[in-house]
């Protein structure tokens, strides 16, 4: 009894009060409605027939669940093989419905990210904008939700965090004399150490920075901080919470002694989440992200920033397209892009070319090279100067794409690569019209993404639970049958660096990474051959691990069927499909395992550096006085020689070397248990399994219908798909030419 009773706390959490009732409620049909208003009613219709799949086989799960949990409730010493049936009922009941799709806006100052996520949503000027200055200074969330208002959580760093920052900041301005007291090189304030007196000086007032680390310890910050750490915003109309969020979001200027509590606490914000009441532009499940610069100095808040665009599912590499051509910013931008795809969740990369309104039509007449036909207009001119831009960044980023993954990866399949998009024309109209903007494109783009995630979900969850509840019935049955910036201020620059081991973040500079930069030539080297280990379809040299997992799992499962056969289980069905698709289950489940390991191994080799390099960067980053910056790089060349020589690459190599032995390790440790517990659940004989267990011959029968029908919503979207584009090709066309 005391054993039933401890498995039932770990593993079924009877604690709750609720423990027999149906673990996730159905939602009200109207609040399904509105979540879908964001699509077209084609795909409404598609979405809500997977959505009442999903939430009649969730249904169908708890009914099993609570049967078999009353059936072994007052039970002594219950077999693995039950507990194994009972915890993976609970797992696919508790499991997300869907996982957000975050779409990471990656640009430079300037290029417009803030003013897109406006057009996007339809709210002009909701999130700050100003022209070319730094204007988002932190990370900014936007999604919508089953909120009556516009609600908005802003984040900000802990106690422990801003210490750590504080330090930093008094360090970097900490300034002495040298030996023959001078002071130190005319310190002259470079980006980083005006970033510092800046923070200090709107967190504690005028004079912070000269005063100690100590010193500012004991001062009293300027504004309120809530104990939370978290400062909740709510307004019933979007303007209203525009200008609540307005201080916070927008990088305040360094020449301005603002007065309000809002702009006070500002150093200390690191990530805010903006909610938006359900939308009929953003369907629910899209999180759209506006990441800003390069990093920050702040190691959490820069961690904070690497981590955000690992997670992104999609990025668009945002540019203006007067920088799209030569920019080192832009290249930046999109080789971070691509890394994002080698070692996080990113499967989906696009260019989007910002202000494609600007033409200057004289200059671009006199220039352009292409067509006999001449320009009539301004909108003429732009639309031809936007399509050559397309082609030309299309071929070029799928030719970059190319060299750096895998030949099947899912981004290279796409047709189109770039996107041409003018936010101010969106609004004005003055020289393009709305779908020429294409600002519903990128919407179109958004909802054809979560579409098609859902349909993978759906189709996989209602999958996983049939293989379930087949052999769930099975064993029931059986049981009753048989019992019944250059080298201006570089010095402070460089010292930021040393502080913060070899990188420095800025939101105006381009990121530093001395670390990234000593491995880079290794990582050009590795950079195929990571691709091709991590790449998924099917392997060309034996060396990728997905297409392996996925011939281990046919061969498995062949084996299991022949197993079968000489077992005589050719009568028993429902163990050959439960082992079919539970292996199926273990060994996709890998997938998302390999995947959130793979970032940790791809850096290692940097981090291995980093480690290494650490006593190099402290010694140099506590010379001040005379010479200070020369001194630095001086230390900093002979600690790299010297870690060279005594073998920091090679340690560099054993370290990633281990990494995979760990995932390789993991791997086989993952898939033995779940697999022999498996086995022995599905070789059990009928006889002596367990007690008579709970009748649920209907929850079986209701399952089978459901299998049934995931393959009639898929004809029924494509017959409805085929049916909406036969109507726009029979329609003429609706959009005339604005006005010029």
């Amino acid at each position: 009894m005391a054993e039933t009773e401890d498995f039932l706390v770990r593993e079924l959490h009877p604690e709750d009060d609720d423990i027999f009732k149906e673990p996730m409620r159905k939602r009200r049909r109207s609040d399904r409605d509105q979540r879908f208003r964001a699509f077209p009613s084609v795909e409404q219709s598609a979405l809500k027939e997977y959505e009442k799949l999903e939430s009649r086989t969730r249904r169908v799960l708890s009914n099993t669940y609570q049967k078999l949990i009353q059936s072994v409730f007052l039970d002594d010493n219950i077999p693995n093989s039950i507990k194994y049936l009972i915890n993976r009922l609970l797992a696919l009941i508790e499991k997300p419905s869907l996982d957000p799709i975050y779409i990471g806006l990656f640009g430079s100052t300037g290029a417009g990210k803030s003013s897109l996520i406006n057009a996007i949503i339809r709210q002009a000027m909701f999130l700050p904008v100003s022209g070319e200055s730094i204007c988002t200074s932190c990370i900014v969330q936007v999604s919508s939700g089953c909120c009556e208002q516009y609600e908005a959580k802003i984040h900000l760093l802990s106690d422990q965090e801003w210490k750590e920052e504080l330090k930093n900041l008094t360090t970097l301005l900490h300034r002495t004399e040298g030996p023959g007291g001078e002071e130190e090189d005319a310190w002259d304030r470079g980006d980083a150490a005006e970033e510092a007196v800046w923070k200090l000086q709107m967190f504690y007032g005028n004079g912070a920075e000269g005063k100690s680390y100590e010193e500012l310890l004991r001062a009293k910050p300027r504004g309120k901080i809530p104990t939370s750490r978290v400062i909740s915003l709510k307004a019933e109309e979007a303007g209203e919470l525009s200008v609540k969020l307005d201080p916070y979001i927008r990088t305040q200027r360094r020449d301005w002694d603002g007065g309000s509590a809002e702009t006070h606490i500002w150093p200390l914000i690191k990530l805010v989440e903006v909610t938006l009441p359900k939308s009929e532009l953003i369907p629910e499940g899209v999180v759209l992200v506006d990441i800003p610069g390069t990093g920050d100095f702040n190691s959490k808040r820069d961690e904070m920033w690497k981590k955000t665009i690992d997670k992104c599912s999609v990025i668009w590499v945002i540019s203006d397209i007067e920088r799209i051509s030569g920019g080192r910013a832009h290249e930046d931008l999109l080789n971070e892009s691509m890394k994002a795809c080698q070692r996080g969740f990113c499967r989906d990369l696009a260019l989007v070319v910002t202000k494609s309104d600007k033409l200057h039509l004289p200059e671009y007449l006199r220039e352009r090279k292409v067509g006999n036909e001449a320009i009539q207009s301004q909108r003429e001119a732009v639309l031809e100067r936007n399509e050559m831009i397309k082609l030309q960044r299309n071929k070029i980023l799928k030719d970059k794409l190319k060299r750096k993954l895998p030949a099947d990866s899912r981004v290279l399949e796409a047709s189109e690569l770039v996107y041409t998009v003018s936010a101010q024309e969106y609004w004005q109209q003055a020289v393009l019209t709305e779908e020429e903007t294409e600002i519903p494109k990128l919407r179109e783009y958004i909802r054809r993404r979560l579409l098609d995630k859902k349909k993978r979900t759906v189709t996989k969850y209602v999958t996983e639970a049939f293989g379930l509840l087949l052999l769930t019935d099975s064993f029931s049955c059986i049981d009753h049958m048989q019992r019944s910036r250059g080298n201006q201020g570089f010095h402070q620059t460089l010292k930021a660096v040393c502080l913060k081991n070899g990188i420095y973040a800025s939101r105006t500079l381009a990121r530093i990474d001395l670390n990234e930069a000593i491995t880079q030539p290794i990582y050009e080297q590795i950079d195929p051959i990571f691709g091709r280990i991590f790449r998924s379809g099917k392997p060309t040299d034996g060396s990728a691990l997905i297409p392996h997992i996925d011939a281990f799992k046919l061969s498995l499962q062949e084996k299991m069927t022949e197993i079968g056969i000489r077992n005589g289980w050719k009568y028993d069905s429902y163990k050959n499909t439960f082992l079919i698709q539970e292996i199926s289950a273990i060994l996709g489940g890998l997938e998302e395992h390999i995947l959130r390991k793979k970032r940790k191994i791809y850096e290692s080799l940097t981090t291995s550096v980093q480690n290494d390099l650490k006593p190099c960067y402290e010694e140099a980053a506590q010379i001040t006085g005379k010479k200070a910056c020369e001194r630095m790089k001086d230390v900093l060349r002979r600690g790299v020689d010297r870690q060279v020589a005594e073998g920091m690459f090679e340690r560099a190599q054993e370290r990633m070397q281990h990494q995979f032995q760990q995932l390789k390790n993991g791997i086989t440790e993952k898939v033995k248990g779940s697999i022999a517990t498996m086995l022995t659940l599905a070789s059990s004989p009928g006889d002596g399994l367990y007690k008579e267990l709970a009748d649920v011959k209907s929850e079986y029968k209701e399952m089978e219908k459901l299998h049934r029908s995931l393959r009639e919503v898929a004809e029924n979207a494509v017959l409805r798909r085929g049916m909406q584009n036969f109507l726009l090709r029979m329609s003429p066309s609706k959009a005339g030419p604005p006005k010029t």
